[in-house]
């Protein structure tokens, strides 16, 4: 599985590539600054790009939107955000494009490799991989707004599991609680926010960020 890797850490970066090619990806280009990434992501077509989002030469939102217009060039390229932190516009334009597998991670937040493998392999096959404290806060920046404010505290922390790419099965496992009483919390979840509903978890969550993106 080819990779295009954009960090600006040089031994974060290192430890990247070495990481990845211990489990059988080829970071095939790894760049430390937005207008590079930008480059390696169109000229390779990579299965998957794993991204920071504050790179050179401003530190500020380089990464994320060097992925966005990556993707506008390169239709469903595959895109795994790996920050330190959650830049909430940039993100919500990302997230809820449907076209290709998409995630946002946390670096102080990855604690198990394969998990994180697993995330990177999830994106690539068209996939989500979404830290529930990204969506956290771009639930918490719409929380005043209507019909997102009308939400139950249970129903939003079905609403972050969702959006981690977890199937009902997997979130009733996580809240200890049946399929059935699930089913009825995301029923109410599409009713409230006004969407479709799908047994597709990769469709189902990004009609979520495309709801939390018209805002």
């Amino acid at each position: 599985m080819r990779v295009v890797l954009g960090e600006d850490l040089v031994l974060l970066r290192d430890g990247l590539i070495r990481l990845l090619g211990a489990y059988g990806f080829e970071v095939v280009e790894a760049v430390d600054n937005g207008p590079s990434l930008l480059a390696a992501m169109v000229r390779h077509r990579p299965d998957v790009a794993v991204v920071d989002v504050r790179l050179p030469p401003t530190f500020t939102d380089e990464g994320l939107r060097a992925a966005i217009a990556a993707r506008k060039r390169v239709p469903g390229l595959p895109v795994l955000v790996l920050s330190q932190y959650v830049e909430q516009l940039y993100a919500r334009e990302l997230l809820s494009d449907r076209a290709g597998g998409v995630g946002y991670l946390l670096k102080d937040r990855v604690s198990d490799v394969t998990q994180f493998v697993e995330a990177i392999r999830r994106v690539a096959a068209g996939g989500t991989a979404m830290d529930p404290e990204v969506i956290t806060q771009l639930l918490d920046s719409h929380v005043r707004d209507e019909p997102l404010g009308s939400l139950t505290p249970r129903e939003r922390e079905v609403l972050a599991l969702m959006a981690e790419g977890r199937s009902n099965v997997a979130i009733a496992t996580r809240l200890f609680v049946g399929e059935k009483a699930v089913g009825k919390h995301t029923a109410n979840i599409f009713a409230k926010l006004g969407l479709p509903q799908c047994d597709d978890d990769n469709r189902r969550v990004l009609a979520v960020l495309a709801y939390l993106n018209s805002g």
